[in-house]
Formats: structure tokens, C-alpha cells, sequence
């Protein structure tokens, strides 16, 4: 196939989509497919600096970057396919009218937060206007694979869309995730100056976001070791030390320990991983929820909150809290929590272990080659059906 993937320009500050775009990117040319990589350069942009500089990448992908793709469209074949990598890139799609198109949906979080879905996240008026272009734009797509069931439910929801097929492909993890013998994960952490207790740790992996929760992982934390004489350390890798973060952090009682940590290569979490006796990750909202496969995957019990997309990444063998509402009290919500945590850091080592094989279990089924797979065949039946349109269209047309 002769593939052009649009995707995000270099210079936003996005680094899962760009990920996800060099990952098709290599599986596609991998497998001998003909691969190009459409995104706007930073032609105005990159003289532009302070809070004007959003508004010059504004005009280097609308304005500027439309005009270069319609020059280019004349110069592809008919039977190129082309892929919209997010569907962020909505305002493109009207460009490929009656061309062969797929768009990968990831989440419609912020769609859902400017429609006033999601209390915890205000959007202001210029970010409500943004998200109903991107929307007005992915509307006129015909074709969607989308990376859960919670996400084609909102598509469908509040996007709007009609689609002709809209395919659930599973992320495959992008990165190897494998359990580490217990002393060897020490070792290795240990090595790299990293405080491993004795009996283990509890973990918590994101980059703070407003949907992480951080606040509810600090105070499922603290009511766990308000009960314990010797808790656990609670390790918080990549969250910000914010100022709310920080006054949360106050509520952790003395024989508590929080350690933040930064710049863990992915070998030193696979590590942590490992070693950690309870992966906490109670979300307000995600749009897969990468580190629940990728703990699972090392063999460490997740808790995370019960509702979609979590609870269906989860699995059945993954640990369920309610989800915290927004005006909740949220000191018996961790107080709940905390008990459910206590009595899974104390079950048997034999439990323990027959749970570790199951959550590895669970976690092969989100493989990567899997999912290049299921895109490429969706893409394929994209093609096929524009041929057999084509030959309809051709048909019809008086000699």
C-alpha cells in the first residue's frame, strides 16, 4: 500500500502522538509498505516568539500547510490511503474529500470538557471554539479506528459522527514490559541510587494531569499508612511538585514516605514495576490508560477507578475504586480505598504470585504487532471499498 500519515507538527509539545506516528511509521515501511509523513513545518512560527507563537503555529498548520497539501494531492496516486494519526487533526480531513481515508481516534477528552462534560476541567471560550473545529472537521470522515469501546461510544456521542465503519484496535504497547526477578529489580534500582525498602514499594506513573488524580493517590497513600506502623514508600514518578500538589502531601502522616522521582529510563521502571506491591492509578478520565497494561505486564496489581476506558483495560483481575465526583468527599473515598489496598499488600505470597501470572496473562493480549495487523487490514477494506465505488461511479457514467 502507498500510505501518507498526516500527523502533528514537530513544534507542539506533544510527545505520545508523535510516538505514535513514528511507530506506523517504522511498522508500516517494516512490512513493505510505501510510507510518507505529511505535517506542517514551522515556516512562521519559528519567528515568532512568547504568547503570539501559538497563534504563528495556528497559521503554519491552517492557513500555510492546507495550501502545500492541495499542491501535493495533484502529484499522489488515486490508490494512496491516506491516515489521520489523531483526531486532533480534524481540520485536515475536509482537504481529502473522495480520497481514501482512515482517522485513528485516541480520546474526545477535551471535546467532552468543552461541552461542559467534565466539572474537574473547565475549557475556556477560545478552547471551546478550537474543539468544535477539530470536530466540524473529523465529522466529514467516513472511516475511524478507535483505541477502546468507551472511545467509538463518544465518537459516535459527542462527535457526531456517522461513520461507514468505526473499528476497536487496542493499543499494543509500544515498548517491552516483562517482569523482573525481585532481587535482580533491586539491584538495579538500588544501583541507580533509587530507595528500594525492603518489603517493596507503591507506584504511581503519569505526568500529573488534571485527570491522573495525584490528589486521590496522595490521600489513598496517606489513609493507608495512617493504619500501618511501617508502610510502604509511595513512589510518584513524573508528577510535578505543584503547589497543590504539595499541600496534599501535608495530609501524610510522619511514618509515611513519598519519594518523587524523574528521568526514569524505561528499564529502571520496568524495574519498579517489579517491585511494587500495588500499582495505584485511580483516574478521573483517560484515554487508554497506558500504565495499566505496562504494570501488569511486570506483574503488579493495579487499582484504578471503574469506569471506561479504565475498567475495560483492566480487565477482570484489575482492582476497581468508585470514581471520585467532582464535590465528593474525598476523605471517604480514600479511607474505602486505603482498606481494599491493605488487604492486597497482605495476602499470601502464594496469592500474591498466582495474581502476578494472571495480570501478565491479561497484559499479552495488547501487542503491538497485533494492532499494526488489525490497522493495516482495516485500511485494506478502506481501499477495496473506495475501489469498488470508483468502479460504480465509472459505471454509471454515460459513454
Amino acid at each position: 500500500m502507498r500510505i501518507v500519515l498526516f500527523t502533528h507538527p514537530a513544534f507542539l509539545a506533544s510527545q505520545s502522538m508523535p510516538r505514535f506516528a513514528q511507530m506506523l511509521r517504522h511498522a508500516y515501511t517494516a512490512r513493505g509498505h510505501e510510507v510518507q509523513v505529511w505535517s506542517p513545518p514551522a515556516r512562521v512560527r519559528r519567528w515568532v516568539r512568547g504568547p503570539l507563537s501559538k497563534w504563528a503555529g495556528y497559521v503554519d498548520q491552517y492557513l500555510l500547510f492546507p495550501l502545500w497539501v492541495r499542491r501535493q494531492l495533484a502529484r499522489v496516486p488515486e490508490d494512496t490511503l491516506f491516515v489521520m494519526t489523531d483526531q486532533a487533526l480534524g481540520p485536515w480531513v475536509p482537504l481529502l474529500r473522495g480520497r481514501p481515508l482512515v482517522v485513528h481516534v485516541h480520546d474526545l477528552l477535551a471535546l467532552r470538557s468543552a461541552l461542559g462534560e467534565i466539572p474537574e476541567n473547565r475549557t475556556g471560550l477560545s478552547g471551546r471554539v478550537y474543539q468544535r473545529y477539530i470536530r466540524r472537521g473529523f465529522q466529514q470522515a467516513r472511516h475511524f479506528i478507535c483505541i477502546s469501546q468507551r472511545t467509538r461510544e463518544d465518537l459516535r456521542r459527542v462527535g457526531g459522527v456517522d461513520p461507514l465503519s468505526c473499528e476497536v484496535v487496542y493499543n499494543g504497547l509500544n515498548q517491552r514490559f516483562a517482569r523482573i526477578p525481585a532481587a535482580q529489580a533491586r539491584v538495579q534500582l538500588r544501583g541507580a541510587g533509587m530507595p528500594v525498602a525492603p518489603g517493596g514499594l507503591l507506584l504511581h506513573v503519569s505526568g500529573g494531569q488534571w485527570y491522573k488524580n495525584v490528589a486521590g493517590v496522595l490521600r489513598l497513600y496517606a489513609h493507608y499508612a495512617r493504619a500501618q506502623r511501617h508502610p510502604l514508600p509511595l513512589w510518584l514518578v513524573g508528577v510535578p511538585q505543584t503547589e497543590a500538589v504539595q499541600a496534599v502531601l501535608r495530609e501524610v502522616p510522619t511514618q509515611g514516605t513519598v519519594h518523587f522521582l524523574y528521568g526514569i529510563d524505561h528499564a529502571l521502571l520496568q524495574a519498579a514495576y517489579s517491585v511494587s506491591r500495588a500499582f495505584l492509578f485511580p483516574s478521573l478520565a483517560e484515554g487508554f490508560g497506558w500504565p495499566i497494561v505496562e504494570a501488569q505486564a511486570c506483574g503488579c496489581p493495579v487499582f484504578t477507578t471503574d469506569d471506561t476506558p479504565m475498567n475495560e483495560i483492566g480487565g477482570p483481575h484489575t482492582f476497581y475504586l468508585r470514581r471520585l465526583r467532582h464535590g465528593e468527599d474525598e476523605q471517604a473515598w480514600a479511607a474505602e480505598g486505603a482498606r481494599l489496598i491493605e488487604a492486597v499488600i497482605n495476602e499470601t505470597p502464594a496469592d500474591a504470585q498466582a495474581r502476578a501470572q494472571t495480570c501478565m496473562a491479561w497484559a499479552r493480549r495488547f501487542d503491538a504487532d497485533r494492532a499494526i495487523g488489525q490497522y493495516l487490514q482495516v485500511y485494506g477494506q478502506v481501499l477495496a471499498g473506495q475501489q469498488v465505488s470508483l468502479n460504480a461511479d465509472m459505471a454509471r457514467t454515460p459513454a
